[in-house]
């Protein structure tokens, strides 16, 4: 069976759009409390499983977080409300305090306009295939609200920030701290503006926030992982050692020197990596994905990593790294997984882990990668519309052959479907940027005209 709401990364769309609506997310909500809080137990055990629910900053959070919470308390679960909170607080709170489950309203990296509902199970894990499945069956039936005295309480969690920022505290060496580095937070407007520079100046950083001031409407609006010239202008105006960029839900990292050069997840993965073998000896493998740059690749293997792809998306990398009993794992879009430290990608700690990095070996990035030279990618977004069937496309097909015939060995390209909105992804690898470029502008313009 096909899931019908839930994509790579929960369920999200547009605001008002279907689903994204007030009658559905409380549905919604109902019947994930029958499915994952065990609602139905109440009988059972006398107690009331008990949800958390944390959002990010855009305004339909508001009206998103008082759908769900009406969905919960019907099917008799408690709910305790977070507030604005990274998705890796909410992941972490959930598994600290013992919940039945952990849900949070954001669109990550999407404009304002758009919302998403993503849910964690009581392990601080992303649900499994199967899960979601059996919550968009229980979405068919029909919602029968608990009896008055078995309904469902709703309380804030006041201190949810201060324990989260604690948690990712405790993931940074106790031996090391950040004194004397000039360090440019942006947070994006988005769910860690009120705990990200709480977190690095604390360890004894000199932090400049930037993307701190969130107003419902301004979420990833020209700042955060997904627009970093932002933090690069931020890092030399203010000549700072070091910045980092998150994106809306905080999840994601993207890191910038002194000199303003850029460094993506795939970057960031090799140095840690390299800083594993240096401090544990050894690191069996680690897993990418199949947008992972090849020479990436090409490096851990020459390091003796092993080295596997995954399909696109953290959740997938998540499930390669258990197949392989393996911690290290990332995309380059900045979603970084250490799997002794936190359960799902967490950008705050992500952004820690590299400053510990640099901190063990007294090396800048730039000297960590040495010898790394990534490989020029071009990667264009080309909108279509909704159901287009570009896989059965044979315009596309030729475009996609005559480009891998032209780059032989020298290069390779993957055209794939973002799992959150309706645009395909295509990316072209080569040797040399102007091959890169021309092959996949040309791949775009016939995916436009097939798909339009």
């Amino acid at each position: 069976m096909a899931r019908r709401y839930f994509g790579t990364d929960g369920i999200r769309g547009k605001v008002g759009e279907a689903p994204i609506t007030p009658d559905f997310v409380l549905r919604l909500g109902y019947a994930a409390g029958k499915v994952l809080a065990g609602a139905d137990n109440w009988a059972k055990t006398g107690t009331r499983p008990t949800v958390l629910i944390g959002k990010d900053t855009r305004v339909s959070g508001y009206m998103l977080e008082a759908a769900l919470e009406s969905g919960f308390s019907a099917a008799g679960v408690d709910v305790m409300l977070a507030g604005p909170m990274p998705t890796p607080g909410v992941a972490y709170l959930t598994r600290a305090l013992r919940l039945a489950a952990g849900v949070v309203i954001s669109a990550s990296h999407n404009p304002y306009f758009d919302n998403g509902i993503k849910f964690f199970s009581a392990d601080g894990n992303k649900l499994p295939d199967d899960v979601e499945l059996e919550i968009e069956k229980q979405l068919e039936g029909p919602l029968e609200c608990a009896p008055s005295e078995r309904l469902g309480k709703a309380r804030r969690l006041d201190d949810a920030a201060g324990r989260y920022i604690e948690f990712c505290k405790s993931t940074f060496p106790a031996a090391f701290d950040l004194r004397g580095i000039k360090l440019v937070v942006d947070c994006a407007h988005g769910a860690a503006y009120d705990v990200a520079p709480h977190v690095f100046h604390e360890l004894g950083a000199d932090v400049i926030p930037i993307g701190v001031a969130p107003n419902g409407f301004n979420i990833n609006d020209g700042v955060g992982a997904t627009a970093p010239d932002a933090l690069v202008r931020a890092v030399r105006a203010n000549r700072a050692d070091l910045g980092i960029a998150l994106d809306g839900d905080a999840d994601r990292l993207q890191v910038v020197d002194a000199a303003g050069r850029l460094y993506n997840g795939d970057e960031l993965l090799y140095v840690l990596v390299k800083d594993r073998i240096a401090t544990h000896g050894n690191v069996p493998g680690a897993v990418g994905t199949l947008m992972t740059n090849m020479a990436v690749e090409v490096a851990l293997e020459r390091e003796g990593v092993k080295f596997v792809r995954a399909a696109v998306g953290d959740r997938y990398v998540l499930e390669k790294l258990r197949e392989h009993g393996w911690q290290l794992g990332a995309e380059g879009s900045g979603h970084i997984l250490s799997l002794d430290r936190h359960s799902t990608g967490d950008g705050i700690v992500s952004a820690l882990l590299v400053l510990a990095a640099m901190k063990r070996s007294g090396r800048s990035l730039a000297d960590l990668l040495e010898g790394v030279t990534l490989f020029p990618q071009t990667l264009i977004n080309v909108r279509m519309r909704p159901g287009a069937d570009w896989k059965g496309s044979d315009a596309i097909k030729q475009a996609i052959g005559a480009a891998e015939r032209a780059l032989g060995s020298a290069g390779r390209v993957l055209i794939r479907a973002s799992g959150t909105e309706p645009v395909l992804r295509v990316m072209v690898e080569a040797e040399r940027a102007p091959d890169a470029l021309q092959h996949a502008e040309s791949i775009a313009r016939v995916v436009k005209e097939a798909t339009a």
